[in-house]
């Protein structure tokens, strides 16, 4: 389905969203990518909604990208005796590894890898930060902590270490199982959660065996430090605000997201913006007005996806949601100052002949009557090039491999077409004219510009451009042999 906007919607599916009507009506309000958390649900379930949105798929004649999102090791505190506890200001509190029920003055962790990491002066921070403890003694088994910020704790609520880093795995045993189950069941991308370093990425990569893009959520300070390192092994970037914001000052989220997008787009990966962005419409069938705001601004840094969480996994509102975020999409890129911004923080690459022959169809469809630039691609990378330059003109994207076109779905301005192999530059041009006619990119009168690499169907070779009419006719009596 053409969108009126470049940047993709990302929507959360759960129990709000779980049906075939309430997905495709998702979709046809603007959702390009869903993403089964693999926090919840069985097995099971989660088969069920990847079987529906591929039945969504085919009923629309659409390309839709899945992301699978992998938990990650999650830490949490034990029980308590009487449930919860109030802990005061400035008060002793323990945490040790002792599995007896908690009260206001310990509780267990069942986290030796923490207490083998931590020191004194170290930070513990649970219930989403909400409470605050600092270390001031620690053992193999125990941490001695004073109360900075109290609060109301209670059984198993989260714990976040933000200045350490664990010597923990990214992929639990769950994980392991998950990402299995999902990368033969058929989804596009892998999002890994709580990477701390490239080895995390390099790991999951080798499990899933090219079944699947990798995705890395940056939520933790030490990602953010290793971040060049981290974008490198990776297919794409999640920028996970909700975690980043509980680890770090909250001011500084917002430089951290800009400096992170400038990042992706030079590298010319996809990166989205995640958490938080209609939280009120979980509740409500209109956002406020600051919500809109964080959506247009991650718009304006030329982020290729903006997501949805509880919005549409378990909102009241799902398909509003989705559809307000459509509206402000749109509305943000009809602009003038968002093509200003666009273009002024484009980063100029011009290393390669792949280099120069997408930047040089930007600037000849952005200063002729120029209606979209078609690339064939196979791997998908000759449309993450293009994309890289954020054209003011469409990007169709024409691969014969299903599996890219799904992926590319996540990818800014990427129109996606499955079209048949072809072996030659002609019958590629003649592919990329009657697919932007058939779209409703352009007429038979228009030109467009195409880009492939020859010889075909090899990975890595864009070396080719033309300006080639719409009109397969005079592509054929221009080019006859």
């Amino acid at each position: 389905m053409r969108r009126l906007r470049n940047v993709k919607i990302v929507a959360t599916l759960g129990p709000a969203s779980d049906t075939y009507e309430t997905i495709r009506a998702l979709h046809e309000a603007g959702a390009d990518v869903f993403r089964l958390n693999m926090s919840h649900g069985s097995h099971e379930e989660i088969a069920e909604k990847h079987a529906i949105i591929r039945k969504v798929e085919e009923d629309l004649g659409s390309t839709i990208a899945i992301l699978a999102d992998l938990q990650g090791p999650k830490l949490r505190v034990g029980v308590f005796a009487k449930e919860s506890e109030m802990l005061e200001d400035g008060a002793k509190f323990r945490l040790d590894l002792d599995e007896a029920e908690g009260d206001v003055s310990r509780v267990c962790l069942p986290h030796p890898e923490i207490f083998a990491a931590l020191e004194p002066g170290k930070t513990l921070l649970v219930n989403d930060g909400k409470i605050r403890l600092n270390v001031e003694a620690c053992g193999a088994d125990f941490a001695d902590c004073v109360v900075v910020a109290g609060g109301a704790i209670s059984n198993r609520k989260g714990v976040n270490v933000p200045d350490v880093e664990l010597p923990l795995a990214a992929l639990s045993k769950k994980d392991r199982a998950d990402l299995e189950f999902v990368a033969e069941l058929g989804v596009d991308w892998m999002a890994l959660s709580f990477v701390q370093r490239p080895a995390d990425v390099i790991e999951a990569r080798e499990l899933i065996k090219g079944r699947a893009a990798v995705l890395s959520k940056i939520e933790k300070p030490n990602a953010v430090d290793r971040f060049d390192d981290i974008l490198e092994a990776s297919d794409g970037i999640m920028v996970a605000r909700g975690d980043l914001g509980v680890e770090l000052p909250v001011q500084n989220v917002p430089p951290i997201q800009k400096r992170l997008v400038r990042k992706c787009r030079a590298a010319g990966k996809p990166v989205i913006v995640a958490t938080q962005m209609l939280e009120s419409m979980i509740e409500s069938p209109m956002p406020t007005r600051a919500e809109v705001s964080d959506v247009a601004t991650a718009i304006y840094e030329g982020a290729d996806a903006v997501m949805l969480s509880a919005e549409s996994a378990a909102g009241s509102f799902p398909i509003e949601a989705v559809t307000t975020m459509d509206r402000v999409a749109a509305e943000v890129e009809l602009d003038p100052t968002y093509t200003q911004i666009i273009e002024a923080s484009r980063t100029l690459s011009r290393s390669t002949v792949a280099d120069g022959i997408v930047a040089a169809a930007r600037e000849i469809a952005e200063t002729t009557d120029i209606k979209a630039i078609c690339c064939f691609t196979q791997s998908g990378t000759t449309a993450l090039l293009v994309a890289r330059e954020r054209p003011r003109v469409p990007i169709i994207a024409l691969t014969p491999l299903v599996r890219t076109a799904r992926r590319m779905a996540l990818s800014w301005g990427c129109n996606c077409v499955v079209t048949e192999t072809v072996d030659r530059f002609k019958g590629a041009v003649v592919a990329a004219a009657l697919a932007a006619r058939k779209h409703g990119f352009a007429s038979t009168e228009d030109q467009v510009v195409v880009t492939a690499g020859v010889p075909f169907n090899v990975t890595g070779t864009t070396n080719i451009l033309r300006v080639a009419p719409c009109d397969e006719r005079l592509i054929y009596a221009t080019d006859p042999e």
